[in-house]
């Protein structure tokens, strides 16, 4: 089973290598009909980087889901070729290429150390509390004075000497290992529910852990005017809630506390109500507050069905495409095709997560396989919502693909916790011939 899960895996890498060279070379092509100078590099980068992780999965993980790997290397790699087409641009800052390949290497070097060190999953169980701990360290370190920035009207920076990074991309996976290892101890008592008329909903002293997860995401809101970050870690938190008790009744409490958040927001805080301000009518200011959305929506509808052609659009005409509105640039250039293959792409990882939740007969697993896979299928889902105006825009980056170390290193430790707890859920082959010989 291992090697044909391997051997498949290093088939479909060959396969996103193809499409992310192709990629390359046709928006170096579109401008001067010569095949660029940089295509070593490149190929070096992009198939080294992805014979690295294909080698550490089948020395450290050969029991690992085969469709992880080769799924988030083609969306990194295609994340890349767009940010080479946007550094390449006039009016795009410089540098971003040379970074994002830098990060791409440590987020590949995190993948394999992930795998390396942490040999059982089920080991970061005893560990729960202290991740707790850590996350909160975590989201709360950028309003520490000295080391926060503000960044685009949001707190969430931290400046270490010449290094920013969001410390809330990590702490999203402290907290995930912290909820799955506090609900694993409590399911139980928390699935008790009690009736009120018609309906069952959970006694009102168990929801003390609800209502500090609603408290702490407006905490985040409001002191870091963090929209995304808040939206996430609440949903983590009713959607792991969900699954350990089994209790619909905790989505329902769940979506009302977040309706009262909401409206408290919106009523409360400006910067909230400008968001959704935007959202609902972006016409209302087009050459500044909505903008940014505007060029998104222009762009996306410019690119039809097909697409404009690799190089061939003007997405730098998006203030910070790069990170919040690369989607719409990838629409933009692969039209409809492109964007719905990158949709494809983001079902097919949570279709994957979801099924190594199943598989996996550890409670602690589980719970933590579906917390990693909502964590990157929300965080997917809002950006490209908020893209579309389907949702109001939060901030957050598109997995994978967008410009941005923190992101990047976060998202494939994720990746490599999802495969280790793959490879420990599958029943281990065992060697009869040997058996035999120390029976003997």
């Amino acid at each position: 089973m291992r090697s044909v899960r391997r051997n498949t895996e290093l088939g479909l890498l060959f396969l996103a290598t193809l499409v992310i060279v192709g990629a390359y070379m046709l928006a170096s092509l579109a401008e001067d009909s010569q095949i660029p100078s940089n295509i070593g590099p490149f190929l070096a980068v992009i198939i080294g980087l992805q014979l690295v992780g294909h080698v550490a999965v089948r020395r450290f993980a050969p029991e690992a889901d085969g469709m992880l790997l080769p799924i988030a290397s083609l969306l990194n790699g295609l994340g890349y070729v767009f940010i080479v087409r946007l550094d390449e641009a006039d009016r795009s800052p410089a540098g971003l290429a040379g970074l994002q390949a830098t990060w791409s290497i440590l987020g590949m070097a995190a993948f394999v150390t992930t795998l390396v060190v942490l040999q059982q999953s089920r080991m970061l169980e005893r560990y729960r509390y202290t991740a707790g701990l850590v996350g909160l360290g975590l989201l709360m370190l950028p309003l520490v004075p000295g080391l926060g920035r503000t960044i685009n009207g949001s707190r969430i920076w931290v400046s270490l000497g010449p290094v920013n990074f969001q410390p809330g991309e990590f702490a999203k996976l402290a907290l995930a290992v912290f909820f799955a290892g506090y609900l694993v101890d409590n399911r139980e008592l928390l699935a008790v529910n009690r009736a009120v008329g018609p309906f069952s909903m959970p006694d009102p002293k168990h929801l003390g852990p609800v209502l500090i997860a609603w408290a702490a995401s407006l905490v985040i809101m409001i002191s870091q005017r963090d929209l995304g970050s808040s939206l996430l870690f609440f949903t983590l938190f009713i959607v792991l809630l969900w699954v350990a008790t089994e209790r619909a009744s905790y989505l329902v409490v769940g979506t009302l506390l977040f309706v009262v958040g909401a409206w408290f927001s919106v009523s409360q805080f400006s910067h909230v109500q400008e968001r959704v301000d935007i959202w609902l009518n972006p016409w209302a200011d087009p050459d500044h507050k909505g903008f940014q959305l505007l060029q998104g929506l222009f762009a996306m509808a410019d690119g039809g069905v097909v697409g404009r052609g690799l190089n061939l659009g003007t997405p730098q005409r998006i203030p910070v495409v790069e990170t919040d509105f690369i989607f719409a640039a990838i629409t933009e250039e692969l039209g409809l095709l492109g964007a719905s293959a990158v949709l494809m792409a983001f079902v097919l990882i949570v279709g994957a997560g979801l099924r190594i939740a199943l598989r996996t007969p550890h409670n602690f697993d589980r719970l933590l396989a579906v917390g990693l896979t909502t964590l990157l299928g929300f965080q997917a889902f809002i950006i490209i919502g908020g893209v579309v105006r389907l949702l109001p825009l939060t901030g957050v980056t598109l997995p994978f693909v967008s410009y941005g170390g923190s992101s990047l290193l976060a998202n494939y430790v994720l990746l490599a916790l999802l495969l280790r707890i793959s490879d420990n859920s599958e029943p281990r082959t065992v060697d009869t011939t040997q058996l035999v010989e120390v029976v003997a």
